[in-house]
């Protein structure tokens, strides 16, 4: 049996703040310290999750924890992120409901953390499957992506968030991520060229210089050295806790999860080498003739390798830097820059190009983690934004940021406040209005469209004339001096016209976190957010690849005179946006509190605690929860809980739930003004009856327990007697039969030797029996025997005298037979030796006769004339011999005679030459052109594709058919082929892969003198036809599979739709024909064959990486292609291909 533990079940302190008795501001401090000191750092608030930062790791988000809070009821365990983030994912999938969980609080509070805990809760109980894995993979990993490019450290957090984040995860009907969507509000531009004491920049710049190989560094123009980048600030470069290097390689890892590509990568970094290269670009001044002062660059070396890097001409960056255009209706007007305005239009390149490159990345993780399917989703948003800031020196970025959590404030004022009243209503109880602080006034004073500070200061930088901070400020003079919550030192309002602790330049708001002092100073030149046109154009014309899409603006061709929005305007407008979206799903809410400003652990600062609670309205939460009802619970969970308090409803129930409560509530003499009884709950009015009911509850158990034990031992004990009596009785029963069986043995073991000893008497009686009778049958037997031996042996002597008779005779005669041979042999052998004598005696007087005659000529000359005859004769011999040892006429015949003699070895190699060639062309006289032309083909395909590509070996014994399909007999094609005019070189059936899905879809090939036609196989429609002029080249791999892609040259009418990736069974003859009609085709070098296991195709406007990879089977033995993201394909091939 499962055992569960309720939210009020072994509790530190109260989990629930709707309960704490009695309710003040000091209890609510103390529960949450003791549940701090504790390791408890979440705390509810109803439905309201509350997360301390420990600033340690605590041994409470397992993967057993997971499935502890898996599928249960939000207030069944004790309070834990994981309750708050199972209710959100439940409710979306079983309930249909969008959701989106806020995450507020001040920064260094957690809320990075608890956002990633939230996505890390939702990946682990979704869905599995390869698909859904790697969604939710590609999801988590944007966050270190997104962190490294938005994070920085500060004086409270060394991982704050410089950006707002708003993610919204969609879900299919079953529950499992299909994607997300990525939202980023005001990344803090100004951290990139000036960085509080105490602070430093974003993370990427340090992990960069930290974690990157010296080749990396080498090639983006960087060194280590922290100290060499003004940008950079060296007071806290170095954070404990924080290993750079290593975060790195997180980050790169990351990105290639995503789906970034390899080039994609080495662009983002070499766009941050140029932020670091364009901080340490510094002016001089100098005075023109006409005495106007102008800057200069004192060290053009920075301003050398930035131009490398992004592709510009240093001379146009130079200028720009260094003159101002002006563009008014036709008129243009050059003006000088002096050495102020040059640093600031550097550091306005520098912010800008760095905000706009962090777009870009959210941008390009959207196309990467989107939903493919376009039918509705449901979604689940997370939102992760600045917390509340309060600094010493609070500019333009504090106040946006501040204005922001005004906003979230007011949804969550506005949310709460109708959940509770529609859960009333929907219930059927009576509500009560409950007094609470609004803060519309506050965000009134912000964002009204006529006389909000936004909007004035939006109306003072679009006003003509001077406009500096101090036109700003007496503006809000003018028209917020009475507004109650606006201070400054020319306030209108008596209150406050002494008070000399605002500076000139500043202004107050009464925030509902406190009040809050702005200094005036950079307002307007924030607000304006200019970047000069001039630095526009000249990035613009850089060659890097994504610089012209960062500064679209500096196209000349669309020049735009339109004063862009402010920042301001563009934010409010963001604000909006997200406050729209939020209040069309249903709200989830983590406040996060920060313990104390030395992110240590154990430290509970209770007077910024108190600070954080009154800021957050967290008092107000609890109030408004318990004004009606404190506790509230459906009928089943609540009978289940409390029913051994009556023995009506003890052990079991048999009637509705609701009826079973009542029942319970009337026998404990609960007052009933203390609850009320609604459609499918029961709510408590004061948590002293909720009390009252666990009291009781918790004698009853201990009660139960003791019955429990009672019946438990006696069972233990009755089932251990009947164990042992039914133990003996097993024993004697063995042991009768155990008896009995050795009786039966012993009675056997007697029988059998009783029946052996009378079978063996019998036995012997009648062997005796039968070997009398044996031994008469033996005795006559013998007798007879002896009888037919004797007349054999009479007959024997007869026959052998006879025989000895005829030997006789016989032995005589071949006596008598030899002697006359002997004679014989011997006359022959005497006239033989005559004759012999005579011939002797002739050949040596001949050979005397000859030796006299020819004396006189071998005198001088006779071991020449010898020499050349032994030669001639063994030349003849040789001849003579390779004319009867002739090899066969086949040239791949490699047989040839052994040489007879070693001095032959020259002219032996050289005879076999000649014949080889003799034989090849006596071969090649019988080809017809046809033949000749099939194997110059093959002669080229060797050329191309011999030693580069693995299935070339397979194609060489396979004849090149061309016209596979019989294009011009085959009725089925008769309208193809009356389309194509010209004579068809090639048909056959190929595979067009979809980029979408890498599935192919069946199409014809024909290939012509002039084009190469795609057809549809089944009805024989042309879909496509290509020029031959108008391929640049042919990309194959080097592995066994058939993929092959066509490249169309860049502007030609055929390339509007993309490149053509295709696989065929006759990849090696279609390539090889391709080559030869190409090149006669255009008239030019023939076509260029590009063989690697990874090369890119144009699809319409994206460029998609095809990577083939060798592994085991997958789809049988056959190639397999799937799709990995919008930019890459993986083909397979299988090993044993």
């Amino acid at each position: 049996m499962e055992v569960k533990t309720s939210l009020l079940d072994n509790m530190i302190g109260v989990g629930d703040m709707v309960l704490l008795e009695p309710l003040s501001e000091d209890s609510f401090l103390e529960n949450l310290r003791n549940r701090f000191d504790h390791n408890e750092i979440y705390t509810y608030i109803g439905s309201v999750v509350i997360s301390v930062n420990p600033y340690r790791s605590l041994p409470i988000y397992t993967p057993d924890k997971v499935e502890e809070y898996r599928n249960r009821n939000f207030y069944e365990l004790s309070p834990h992120i994981y309750a708050l983030a199972d209710e959100a994912y439940r409710s979306l999938r079983d309930q249909d409901k969008d959701q989106c969980i806020l995450i507020t609080g001040e920064s260094g509070a957690g809320k990075t953390e608890a956002s990633k805990l939230v996505m890390s809760y939702v990946a682990a109980v979704c869905g599995k499957g390869q698909e859904v894995n790697k969604v939710k993979e590609q999801l988590l990993q944007s966050n270190p992506v997104l962190e490294a490019f938005g994070n920085a450290k500060t004086v409270r957090n060394d991982n704050s968030s410089r950006f707002g984040k708003y993610m919204d995860i969609e879900f299919d009907f079953k529950g499992d991520p299909l994607g997300g969507v990525i939202s980023n509000y005001l990344l803090e531009k100004s951290r990139v060229v000036k960085q509080p004491r105490g602070e430093r920049n974003f993370h990427i710049f340090y992990q960069l210089l930290s974690g990157a190989s010296d080749d990396t560094l080498k090639k983006l123009k960087l060194e280590r050295d922290f100290s060499k980048y003004n940008y950079l600030s060296l007071d806290s470069a170095a954070v404990n806790g924080l290993d750079d290097a290593a975060s790195f390689r997180t980050v790169r890892n990351a990105m290639q999860i995503v789906g970034f590509m390899e080039d994609e990568m080495q662009s983002v970094l070499q766009l941050v080498a140029a932020v670091l290269k364009l901080g340490n670009i510094e002016f001089k001044p100098e005075s023109r003739c006409n005495g106007t002062d102008e800057s200069r660059i004192k060290d053009k070396n920075d301003l050398k390798e930035m131009c490398e890097l992004l592709g510009i001409e240093q001379s146009v960056l130079e200028r720009a830097f260094s003159y101002r255009t002006v563009e008014a209706k036709l008129e243009k007007v050059s003006t000088t820059l002096n050495v102020a305005q040059a640093y600031y239009a550097r550091d306005a390149l520098a912010k800008n190009l760095y905000t706009r490159l962090f777009s870009w990345l959210v941008t390009r993780i959207n196309e990467s983690i989107k939903a493919q399917a376009n039918a509705r989703h449901k979604v689940m948003g997370v939102l992760d934004i600045y917390g509340f800031e309060i600094f010493e020196d609070n500019s333009f970025e504090q106040f946006i940021i501040n204005y922001c959590n005004e906003k979230l404030q007011q949804i969550f004022i506005e949310l709460t406040l109708r959940e509770e009243q529609e859960e009333y209503v929907r219930e059927g109880i009576e509500w009560t209005n409950i007094e609470y602080f609004n803060n519309a006034i506050i965000c009134d004073l912000i964002e009204n469209n006529q006389n909000g500070i936004l909007a004035m200061l939006d109306e003072e930088c679009l006003r003509p004339g001077t406009v500096t901070d101090e036109t700003f400020l007496d503006k809000l003079n003018t028209i917020c001096a009475e507004h109650q919550h606006f201070e400054s030192r020319l306030s209108k309002n008596s209150k406050f016209l002494n008070d000399h602790s605002l500076p000139h330049s500043c202004f107050r708001i009464q925030h509902y976190a406190g009040k809050v002092l702005y200094r005036t100073e950079g307002f307007v030149d924030k607000n304006n957010d200019l970047l000069y046109r001039d630095l526009s154009q000249a990035m613009y014309k850089a060659t890097h690849s994504l610089i012209k899409q960062l500064f679209p603006e500096g196209n000349p061709a669309k020049v735009n005179l339109k004063r862009p929005p402010t920042a301001g305007f563009q934010f409010k407008a963001s604000v909006g946006t997200l406050m729209r979206n939020l209040q069309t799903k249903n709200p989830n809410y983590i406040r996060c509190i920060k313990p104390n400003d030395k992110k240590a652990s154990h430290i509970f600062t209770e007077s910024l605690v108190r600070h954080q609670v009154r800021y957050l309205g967290l008092m107000e939460n609890v109030r408004v929860r318990r004004a009606g009802y404190a506790f509230r619970q459906p009928y089943e969970p609540c009978l289940e809980r409390y029913k051994m308090l009556c023995k009506r409803t003890w052990p079991h129930w048999r009637g509705p739930a609701r009826e079973g409560v009542e029942t319970l509530m009337v026998d404990l003499q609960v007052p009933t003004d203390e609850f009320s009884y609604g459609r499918s709950k029961i709510f408590i009015r004061n948590p002293r009856t909720l009390f009252f009911l666990e009291e009781r509850r918790r004698q009853c158990l201990e009660d139960l327990a003791t019955l429990i034990q009672k019946i438990y031992r006696g069972w233990k004990r009755r089932t251990e007697f009947l164990q042992l009596k039914k133990s003996q009785i097993v024993v004697a029963a063995w042991y009768r039969r155990f008896a009995q069986q050795k009786k039966y043995v012993k009675i056997k073991s007697a029988t059998t030797m009783v029946q052996s000893y009378t079978r063996g008497w019998q036995a012997r009686k009648l062997l005796r029996e039968l070997k009398y009778q044996k031994r008469c049958k033996e005795a006559v037997t013998t007798i007879a025997a002896y009888w037919h031996g004797t007349q054999a042996r009479m007959e024997l002597r007869r026959l052998k005298q006879e025989a000895r008779n005829k030997h006789a005779v016989t032995v005589i005669w071949a006596y008598w037979q030899g002697t006359k041979a002997r004679r014989e042999l011997r006359r022959l052998k005497e006239e033989a030796r005559r004759k012999h004598a005579v011939a002797v005696i002739w050949a040596y007087w001949q050979g005397l006769k000859v030796r006299r005659e020819y004396r006189k000529f071998f005198r001088a000359n006779a071991g020449k004339k010898i020499y050349e005859f032994t030669i001639q004769r063994i030349m003849q011999k040789y001849f003579l011999g390779l004319k009867h040892n002739m090899p066969p006429m086949s040239p791949i015949d490699k047989n040839w005679p052994a040489r007879p003699y070693r001095f032959l070895d020259g002219v032996h190699k050289e005879l076999q030459r000649i014949f080889h060639l003799w034989r090849c062309k006596k071969y090649r006289s019988r080809f017809t052109e046809e033949k000749k032309a099939v194997y110059e083909e093959k002669l080229e395909a060797s050329e191309i594709f011999k030693d580069k590509k693995a299935l070339y070996s397979s194609s060489v014994s396979q004849p090149f058919k061309g016209d596979y399909l019989e294009i011009s007999k085959n009725p089925k094609y008769q309208k193809l082929s009356s389309a194509v005019e010209e004579k068809v070189l090639l048909a056959d059936v190929v595979n067009k892969i979809n980029r979408a899905n890498g599935k192919g879809t069946a199409r014809i090939f024909l290939l012509t003198k002039k084009n190469v036609v795609l057809a549809d196989q089944k009805t024989g429609q042309v879909k496509a036809s290509v020029p031959l002029l108008d391929l640049a080249s042919v990309s194959v791999s080097t592995l066994s599979d058939g993929f092959f892609a066509l490249r169309l040259k860049q502007g030609s009418a055929s390339a509007i739709k993309g490149d053509f990736l295709l696989s065929s069974e006759h990849l090696i003859e279609i390539i090889t024909k391709l080559h030869r009609t190409g090149a006669t085709a255009a008239d030019q070098d023939q076509l260029n064959i590009d063989i690697s296991d990874e090369f890119l195709v144009q699809f319409k406007q994206d460029k998609v990486c095809v990577k083939f990879m060798r592994g085991a089977a997958r789809n049988g033995n056959s190639v397999s292609c799937k799709r990995k993201n919008n930019r890459l394909l993986e083909v397979w091939v299988p090993t044993t291909a």
